[in-house]
């Protein structure tokens, strides 16, 4: 399965998304998924399987509990292939943050001249 594939999925999204502020075990990963998509405990264990067999999350036994962290092997892959197509949003990134330290700027020097 390709790495779009994998994160077109807005379950498989939202979980890296959890596991991305740090470990999980899957019942705290499946009260999170239930609660937001109405999704079963099988359904959830098996987007967390997709993530694991496809190189986005790990997993390691802690007792009897799983744990999951996310594995950024497929991440940076697919941030790899991104790479050649950076060259069309990077310099308007790039003009949006002169931009807003424009503004930023601006607006200390109109609040510093108004507390003169």
């Amino acid at each position: 399965m390709h790495a779009f594939d994998v994160l077109g999925d807005p379950v498989r999204r939202r979980i890296l998304e959890l596991l991305a502020d740090g470990e999980r075990s899957s019942g705290e990963v499946t009260e999170v998924i239930r609660a937001e998509f109405g999704i079963s405990q099988p359904a959830v264990s098996q987007h967390l399987k997709v993530l694991r067999d496809n190189g986005f999350a790990t997993v390691r036994p802690d007792g009897a509990r799983r744990v999951y962290a996310v594995d950024d092997t497929a991440l940076r892959e697919a941030d790899e292939w991104l790479g050649r197509f950076r060259r069309f949003w990077a310099p308007r990134l790039a003009a949006m943050a002169t931009e807003v330290a424009r503004g930023k700027r601006q607006r200390r020097l109109n609040d510093e001249g108004t507390t003169r």
